[in-house]
């Protein structure tokens, strides 16, 4: 069977299934989807005869793009984009982009860190000559801008860099240009994130070879513990891409490669898998504990993730229901590209953000 019937097959098979989950639904009145084919209705346990939970392609959008909003400075032109947080404030946007390209090597003079204003100016940048190629952002509870450096050149990369909002460097984790497994080593960061208490926790490993774990420091970057390993099982990996916390103060990490996101407590316990929400390549949680979770890579011939259209899932992470599902702009690919949002983030208003690697733009989508 060929890469596109298999695609198809796979989307059948989402529809049919999810019109027996509705029938089960409608009788129950309550459903909790959880790890492979467990569902937890009224109660009691049920097993279903499928491999795994429905491919959730059918919630409704209630978005609309806003077309033009990001414009780069100076007729820039924009690169590849994984990386969008919003600032502080709620109403600027943080951006990690690849100086025009998929790469900042050779592009000394272009920032790669820019702040958007409201109305999608360029207000802010900084960074130039200081990093290979942006992956990860995350704002802190006091403005601090924190990048993920995924990959190594010379002198650079491999690291997590702490910035002021007005570019000064505060932090940097990891060795420059080395990629290890030690302590004090990253081997791709792609991810990064400081809880409410300052503690850091840090997605290292981008692509299923890498370290495939995930590393938590105190808040001035002494280590404290890791795990995970390459894997499928609980507790393993293949390619942890995102981190998102939630107001209980539990872990989300998008495991890509196994195409699920696992929970954890912050001490590295294993709590839930779940499956619902596509092949996460980027996660954001809001101040309402709702889960967006980017999906740029399912329906690929390598990706495996067959029946899933790419998008952006929504869901609150109190009864873990897929509510709404923006959807890829682009048709559906097979081919070995990305499409649609890597990256995400929501604003104060609501505004949902998606940063492109493949299409190379940051989207702004809001509610008409």
């Amino acid at each position: 069977m060929n890469t596109l019937s298999r695609f198809m097959l796979g989307l059948a098979a989402a529809d049919s299934i999810r019109a027996a989950v509705d029938s089960i639904r409608a009788v129950a009145g309550s459903i909790r989807a959880t790890a492979g084919s467990v569902l937890i209705i009224a109660g009691s346990v049920l097993l279903l005869a499928v491999p795994a939970l429905a491919a959730q392609n059918h919630a409704p959008n209630p978005y609309a793009p806003e077309e033009g909003w990001a414009k780069m400075p100076y007729g820039r032109a924009w690169g590849a984009t994984s990386a969008v947080y919003p600032d502080i404030d709620g109403r600027h946007i943080w951006v990690g982009e690849r100086c025009e390209a998929n790469s900042c090597v050779g592009r000394d003079d272009l920032d790669p860190i820019l702040l958007f204003d409201p109305e999608g100016n360029v207000v802010r940048s900084f960074g130039a000559g200081m990093i290979v190629w942006p992956h990860g952002i995350h704002v802190d509870g006091d403005g601090n801008v924190w990048l993920t450096d995924a990959r190594g050149e010379g002198d650079m990369g491999h690291q997590v860099h702490k910035f002021s909002p007005e570019g000064e460097l505060l932090l940097s984790l990891g060795q420059p240009g080395v990629a290890g497994d030690g302590p004090n080593q990253f081997n791709g960061p792609s991810d990064v994130l400081v809880a409410p208490n300052g503690d850091i926790f840090v997605a290292d490993g981008h692509g299923s070879g890498g370290n495939n774990r995930i590393v938590k420091f105190s808040s001035d970057g002494t280590y404290i513990t890791a795990w995970g390993s390459t894997g499928a099982e609980a507790g393993e990996f293949r390619d942890p891409h995102a981190l998102a916390m939630d107001s209980q103060g539990r872990l989300f990490v998008g495991d890509r490669g196994n195409s699920r996101i696992q929970i954890f407590t912050q001490d590295g316990e294993h709590l839930e898998t779940w499956t619902q929400f596509g092949r996460p390549s980027g996660l954001y949680i809001d101040s309402n504990d709702v889960l967006y979770s980017a999906d740029s890579e399912s329906g690929a011939s390598w990706s495996e993730n067959f029946g899933w259209l790419r998008g952006i899932r929504i869901g609150s992470v109190t009864d873990a229901y897929v509510t709404a599902f923006i959807p890829d702009p682009a048709p559906p690919s097979l081919d070995n590209g990305t499409t649609a949002a890597e990256g995400v983030a929501v604003d104060a208003a609501g505004n949902v953000y998606g940063a492109e690697v493949g299409p190379r733009q940051l989207r702004k989508y809001v509610r008409p």
